[in-house]
């Protein structure tokens, strides 16, 4: 479990910064060169590829070399694990919540019962 929370960890820092978020959004539509995911962004290369080196050290994506163009492409699968993570939260807190819920239904009760 403390890895798979490492790994989930290093995935929404990965995600947090806006740069690597468009990145990861320029993806979801396919493969790009490096190039032209680098155009839209107002930054010098080796910038960039800090943030590309983020995102594939985190396992979001991944690239290959062919000839001198490099390509990156989206691994979804870990964005289902954060996807998972987030919807496992999500019911520990609904649970919560309805247990909340009940507590202050059995306290108004008991409250109007006296």
């Amino acid at each position: 479990m403390a890895k798979y929370s490492i790994q989930v960890s290093e995935l929404f820092h990965a995600l947090a910064d806006p740069t690597r978020c468009a990145i990861v959004g320029a993806l979801a539509g396919g493969a790009r060169p490096v190039s032209a995911l680098a155009a839209p962004f107002d930054m010098a290369l080796p910038s960039f590829l800090k943030h590309l080196g983020v995102l594939e050290r985190c396992g979001l994506i991944r690239s290959r070399k062919d000839g001198r163009t490099r390509t990156c492409e989206l691994v979804p699968e870990r964005l289902c694990e954060a996807e998972q993570w987030i919807a496992q939260q999500r019911a520990m807190w609904e649970a919560r919540a309805d247990r909340m819920v009940d507590f202050v239904e059995r306290l108004h009760r008991e409250e109007q019962g006296k």
